[in-house]
């Protein structure tokens, strides 16, 4: 039995890393022979056949669900049910629509909308829409989480952004947003948004700043609802029953055991919904029910069973789970415990218990965040110490009687101040505790360093006394001093970054990197923060020798002030320093400037007679071994012109298109002139300058010129220097990746 659920669980997970899913006819073969191999022997091969099929059945039915194609990018007037928690902020309300229809074509089930300077929205209202509609996608880019991953495993068919609209029917049956309105309508002391997040599991209540102090202290799991609070709380009903029943305050004529266990899993059940039954609260209800039937029927389940069994039931629940690094993390760290504690020759004191958790479970989760490229909070296990008892013995109860008992006048409102104060006491701690140590994104790491740490783990976690345990540190440590691949000298190893409707160029040689623009912040997006700051650190950079920030327009050097914040830059140079905020400490773009790095060598260049921001743009030439690659900003017509009668003027390999291949550039004497092999195209998907003009398109055929565009083929990679051709990271196969079709 043990290992048919094993294979079951292992055929489910296998959908992770599929790179295309198997067609109909050949799930039909597997299952048929999945079936007959379950009487004999050979069952756990069978039950690896069937929960594979199952897998690919159920992400196939959420990949037919996307949007069509053909409706990709047009605008629609649809109707459907506000759904979920909406999320209200200054400059728009981001809610999801469920059961979409529209007279001109047939919608996805779920889609996620934005509405721009909207009215407010509530959960359980009708609403007629005119929605820009996209399919589900994301940017592509090394090292960094999946968007377009996170968008299946939620079952989202569409995204889109709301033109105009009109209310239908008022909310009804939401009473999740009910609460969650009442939660941010009383004085909680200022943590109004902490209590709707620790009760419903509504994260958008939380603002940046406190996000930041949770992701450095690794206490997310906190706010975010997991096993840990449902089974704080069935805890408190069962010991609340037991109490009553030892005390004889119990009816006689109900038997005190089956109760407690019943209204214990009652209460789980019930916390669950009101945090939406996300992966963590689905898996600790089936943990905690397995446990409660023990208890009931006195029959000892052992401790892998109720893992195994909770690890097989989300997965066959929610197959997509998988996709979602919050079901890798809840399910390791409950390993992490099970392993750490049984098995012991002696029992540990409370006080070592606890404390030996906290280090054991960072321990045995460093593999998980190295893999899953998450930050590591080096200061975790101390803010677990005492973050965990705070809320789960002081925050938690309060926040929910206080929940409870808002419909009596004084009490429940006196309840929340108190849990809000305690909530705020502790956030000022654990901002204290990320000033002095935040979390640490280590950059990635070859297959073989990583597989030598989780041996190190392994050996960590086992009890004192066995031989081998001290050789866990040297090969845990290997995570962060894995050796990282060189670049040969006179090469230099180029990015352009999948940053959308912006600009982002990582440029390294052997002992140097610079970033050429870094990337949009537009309202509340900060592809800084977001993408080029994460990925400078996962390639490994510690600091940056320069930031060349072509000009000062938002798509291009708005990200700066983030990276500036994570990462030691040198120097900052601009063709626009002036604009640049007075943090960046820009220096002004000297054309003609010219430096080597490695064997390769730069030159900068900006026309002195410019008359705009575009035509500021200082523009760089890299020549690697006599390949060339030239960086334009946002060069027009004009800079064109005058470029090509300055003394740097020369035919390239490779050209960044210039002003993201707008019709007022990549003018036909200066592609002529500069003869590219390969021009590479950033811009966003659908956007709405146009980017690229279909003219420039056709001229680039014309000329015969091969395009790289970041929509189509993610972030790309060039290695100047080796005349190699640029390499995309959507060419790397996902399922769940959508297959772009070039714009007309």
């Amino acid at each position: 039995m043990r290992t048919g659920m094993v294979a079951l669980a292992l055929g489910l997970l296998c959908l992770r890393f599929l790179p295309a899913l198997p067609p109909v006819g050949s799930l039909t073969v597997l299952a048929v022979v999945g079936l007959l191999l379950l009487p004999f022997r050979s069952y756990p091969l069978g039950c690896f056949l069937l929960g594979l099929c199952w897998a690919c059945v159920s992400a196939q039915w959420a990949l037919d669900q996307r949007l069509a194609p053909e409706l990709d990018g047009r605008t629609l007037w649809v109707e459907g049910r506000v759904v979920g928690l909406p999320s209200q902020s200054e400059r728009a309300v981001r809610f999801e629509l469920a059961d979409a229809t529209s007279r001109r074509a047939e919608l996805p089930s779920l889609m996620r909308l934005s509405w721009y300077g909207g009215p407010s929205v509530n959960s359980g209202e009708r609403w007629r829409l005119a929605v820009n509609l996209k399919r589900p996608s994301g940017l592509v880019n090394p090292h960094v989480p999946d968007q377009e991953a996170a968008l299946l495993a939620r079952r989202m068919g569409a995204t889109g952004s709301v033109k105009a609209g009109e209310l239908l029917a008022p909310a009804s049956a939401a009473w999740r947003d009910a609460v969650r309105q009442r939660l941010l309508d009383v004085d909680a002391q200022g943590r109004e948004g902490g209590l709707a997040a620790l009760v419903l599991g509504d994260g958008d209540s939380l603002d940046a700043r406190d996000w930041r102090i949770l992701q450095d202290t690794g206490t997310v799991h906190l706010l975010v609802i997991s096993g840990q609070h449902i089974g704080m709380l069935a805890g408190l009903v069962y010991a609340l029953i037991a109490g009553l029943a030892r005390y004889g305050c119990w009816p006689r004529a109900l038997p005190w055991l089956p109760w407690a266990c019943g209204l214990a899993f009652a209460a789980a059940l019930g916390y669950g919904l009101l945090a939406g039954f996300q992966v963590p609260v689905r898996r600790a209800c089936i943990m905690l029910g397995l446990v409660l039937l023990w208890r009931l029927r006195f029959r000892h389940l052992g401790v892998g069973w109720p893992l195994l069994l909770a690890l097989v039931g989300v997965l066959v629940l929610e197959p997509l789970a998988s996709l979602q690094p919050g079901f890798w993390l809840s399910f390791a760290a409950v390993a992490v415990l099970i392993l750490a504690f049984s098995g012991r020759l002696g029992a540990w004191r409370a006080w070592q218990a606890w404390t030996r958790a906290q280090w054991l479970v960072a321990i045995g989760l460093l593999p998980m965040l190295l893999v899953l490229g998450l930050p590591i909070s080096v200061s975790a296990p101390l803010a677990n110490l005492l973050a965990v008892p705070w809320v789960s013995i002081g925050v938690l109860p309060l926040a929910l009687l206080g929940t409870v008992l808002l419909p009596v006048p004084v009490v429940g409102e006196s309840l929340l101040w108190l849990a809000g104060g305690l909530l705020g006491a502790l956030f000022d701690c654990l901002a204290r505790i990320a000033d002095w140590r935040s979390a640490w994104l280590p950059p990635a790491i070859p297959v073989w360093a990583w597989l030598l740490s989780c041996l190190g783990a392994l050996l960590l976690l086992l009890p004192k006394g066995i031989p081998v345990r001290p050789l866990g540190w040297p090969l845990l440590l290997l995570a962060a001093f894995a050796p990282q691949g060189k670049i040969p000298p006179g090469e230099v190893e180029v990015w352009q970054l999948d940053v959308g409707q912006g600009l982002a160029f990582i440029l390294r040689t052997r002992q140097h990197a610079m970033l050429y623009d870094a990337g949009p912040a537009l309202g509340g997006a900060d592809l800084g923060e977001r993408v080029v700051l994460p990925v400078l650190r996962r390639l490994g950079v510690r600091e940056l020798d320069l930031m060349l920030l072509s000009h000062a327009d938002a798509d291009h050097a708005g990200g700066a002030p983030a990276v500036m914040r994570g990462l030691p830059v040198k120097r900052v140079l601009s063709g626009e320093a002036a604009a640049l905020p007075a943090m960046l400490q820009a220096q002004p773009c000297v054309s003609g400037e010219r430096w080597e790095w490695d064997g390769v060598s730069f030159s900068l260049w900006q026309w002195s007679q410019a008359g705009d921001s575009n035509q500021d743009s200082c523009v760089l030439m890299v020549n690697a071994q006599g390949e060339r690659l030239f960086l334009t900003g946002d060069m027009d017509a004009r800079s064109e012109r005058a470029w090509l009668q300055s003394a740097q003027a020369t035919q390239v390999h490779w050209l960044q298109a210039p002003h993201h291949g707008s019709r007022s550039s990549s003018s036909r004497p200066f592609l002529e002139a500069t003869a590219p092999r390969g021009v590479l195209i950033s811009r966003g998907r659908h956007n709405a300058f146009g980017h690229p003009h279909p003219q420039v398109m056709a001229r680039y055929r014309a000329l015969g010129i091969a395009t790289y565009d970041n929509v189509e083929q993610g972030a790309l990679r060039l290695q100047l220097g080796s005349y190699s051709v640029p390499q995309g990271l959507r060419a790397q196969r996902r399922f769940w990746r959508d297959v772009i079709v070039p714009e007309a």
